[in-house]
């Protein structure tokens, strides 16, 4: 049996002061498929559509923002600032900032097993979010949201705190500690064709070190290396 959770989409749009016009839209955009899945409704739709639009807003949104604030990094500085601020686990954390969890509408299963702090579900609904908001208020609208809600992230980038490329520190220290070159294997990929996950393994000496996921395996390469670094930093 399907479940909805008692919090509203008119709730969230007035804990994140939106002024949502199509409120339809925003209880799209926390709609989970496992929703669907126990409500045996043809009709009703999941965000996952809107996941994949709010995925392509929020790219050119922060990679805009990098682009003016930041003239004088070169190109591959700028990805690995982006990737680091796109990237499911710190979208996981806004979400969570936002208490997103709260008001997704998912199914009894997706409820029980933790399904309103998991991960992916966060990550996805903020992009769906995101997307929503640019249906409903186009590029100006979802702008002021994304900056709004990266302004902590974005701050950190400015003190210097974020973001060096992981992999090339990885194999830096891993040649210099331990003599041995780190290995990266493909573990899984999951969910539909328009927002895979992948996750990644790091190994050295063909023992796994870290994993991480990503939405593309560039992403997950460099999410397993910065979880390797945190192992590796802890045991020295």
């Amino acid at each position: 049996m399907a479940v909805s959770n008692v919090n509203s989409a008119e709730e969230l749009a007035a804990a994140l002061a939106l002024r949502i016009r199509n409120i339809s839209v925003l209880r799209l955009a926390l709609t989970h498929r496992s929703f669907l899945n126990e409500a045996a409704n043809d009709t009703l739709e999941s965000n996952e559509r809107l996941e994949f639009l709010g995925d392509a807003v929020l790219g050119l949104i922060v990679s805009e923002e990098l682009f003016r604030r930041y003239p004088d990094l070169s190109e591959g500085h700028l990805s690995q600032i982006r990737a680091h601020l796109v990237r499911w686990d710190t979208l996981a954390e806004v979400a969570r900032r936002l208490s997103l969890g709260d008001y997704l509408v998912l199914g009894r299963g997706e409820e029980m097993s933790g399904g309103r702090e998991r991960p992916s579900n966060l990550s996805g609904a903020l992009e769906a979010l995101i997307g929503a908001i640019f249906l409903d208020q186009g590029v100006a609208g979802a702008k002021r949201f994304i900056l709004r809600i990266l302004k902590p992230e974005l701050a950190r980038i400015a003190a210097g705190e974020v973001v060096t490329d992981s992999k090339s520190r990885l194999q830096q220290l891993a040649q210099a500690s331990l003599r041995q070159v780190p290995a990266y294997r493909l573990s899984s990929t999951e969910g539909p064709e328009h927002a895979r996950l992948f996750t990644v393994e790091v190994l050295l000496n063909s023992n796994v070190l870290a994993r991480g996921s990503g939405r593309n395996k560039k992403l997950a390469e460099l999410e397993a290396a910065r979880r390797g670094l945190e192992v590796l930093s802890a045991q020295s």
